[in-house]
């Protein structure tokens, strides 16, 4: 017994040491626990106040950037405030006249002009006229071989002659009822017939001398003295230039602004650049349902110097306005089916317009309102342009 408690007594101490060594251990491990944290507390500060302190950095560059991009921006608006500035030509607006025409292209044409063709088989023996000539109406323009002709008429004459005096001498025997009513009757009907004979000699002797049918001048001839001529053959052009007409074509919807009398320009080039004048003539009573026009006859007089056959442009007048704001096409803004300018202001902006035309010709419009004599409007540059687009002025400023 004394044995096992002293055994017991050993194994008490060797477990109360053990559990002093264990706790020992316990207590050097939370220490050093303790330690590496509050190392690692003093590493993690570090980093903290070294983020801090980038960041600090990195937000005073980033400030610094700002500022240099505010000021490249700044920078940047001063120029785009100059480039703004569009450079533009511009002209002040003018009062005058203005017209509305209707605007077409045609050739010339005589209404009076006539081909003579001859009548008889003969030989030319005289040729009174030439190219060029005036001649009027009746005149005599040549001769053709006429000997027969006039023997002919001449023994039809003779004849008839003897016919009336026979005619004569039967009706005195007719009345005295001394001779037959055949007898009477034959002498009645001898005469009729070398009556006509006479008639058709004496046409045949006109066939041998050509006649002008109209008046008018020779454009051509084509026979010349001793030609033998047939029945038929071409032999002089004449045209009357008095009746020199332009034919144009209008559309329908134009036929209210024209009227017989109305004024009519007419350009050729074959005749130079001035204008020639004409008068519209007559209006057609009906019109073309394929086409849809009316033709119109301008006459033109033979001062005006034009031939037939010439090709013209025709300018009918249709109104006309002695005071008009004459605005210059090259000044207009065209977008889509409206027409606008650019109105100079006395700020150096402009202002876009819309405008409509109250008259045009080839190269101006007359705005209905709006704009004034003296305002200045945009004619170069003004693709580039918007409503209240800073300009500055190139060259020097023009009348409209």
């Amino acid at each position: 017994c004394t044995l096992i408690d002293e055994k017991e007594r050993e194994l008490m101490r060797f477990l109360a040491t053990g559990m002093r060594l264990l706790l020992v251990l316990c207590l050097l491990l939370s220490l050093g626990l303790a330690t590496a944290c509050s190392r690692s507390d003093d590493a993690g500060g570090g980093e903290e106040t070294a983020v801090s302190d980038s960041s600090s950095s990195s937000d005073d560059e980033s400030g610094e950037k700002k500022r240099q991009r505010k000021k490249d921006k700044d920078g940047e608006d001063d120029e785009e405030d100059e480039e703004e500035a569009v450079p533009i030509e511009v002209v002040s607006l003018v009062r005058g006249q203005i017209e509305s025409v209707l605007r077409f292209s045609t050739n010339l044409e005589a209404e009076n002009e006539v081909q003579v063709f001859a009548e008889a088989e003969r030989r030319i023996t005289h040729l009174m006229v030439e190219e060029g000539d005036d001649v009027a109406k009746g005149q005599l323009l040549l001769r053709l071989q006429d000997e027969a002709q006039r023997t002919e008429v001449a023994r039809v004459e003779s004849q008839l002659a003897k016919a009336k005096r026979e005619y004569e001498r039967q009706t005195n025997l007719w009345e005295q009822q001394l001779i037959s009513e055949e007898t009477y009757s034959e002498a009645t009907v001898n005469l009729e017939q070398l009556e006509l004979a006479l008639r058709d000699a004496k046409r045949e002797l006109g066939y041998t001398e050509v006649r002008a049918p109209i008046k008018g001048t020779i454009t051509e001839r084509f026979v010349n003295v001793g030609d033998q001529v047939t029945v038929n053959q071409h032999l002089f052009d004449i045209v009357d230039f008095d009746s020199i007409v332009a034919r144009v074509y209008v559309p329908e919807k134009e036929l209210y602004r024209l009227q017989p009398g109305q004024v009519a320009r007419l350009f050729a080039e074959a005749a130079g650049t001035d204008a020639r004048t004409g008068t519209v003539d007559r209006l057609a009573p009906r019109v073309d349902p394929k086409s849809g026009t009316v033709k119109v006859t301008v006459a033109i007089p033979r001062s005006e110097n034009l031939l037939p056959g010439m090709y013209v442009t025709v300018e009918l007048i249709t109104e006309v306005h002695e005071d008009a704001v004459l605005v210059p096409k090259k000044a207009l803004v065209y977008d889509a089916d409206q027409i606008f300018v650019f109105r100079m202001k006395d700020d150096e902006t402009v202002e876009r317009l819309l405008i409509q035309a109250a008259l045009q010709d080839r190269d101006h419009i007359e705005p209905a309102g709006i704009l004034e004599a003296g305002d200045r409007v945009v004619v170069g540059g003004q693709s580039s342009l918007k409503d209240g687009s800073m300009v500055r002025l190139v060259g020097t400023e023009q009348p409209g």
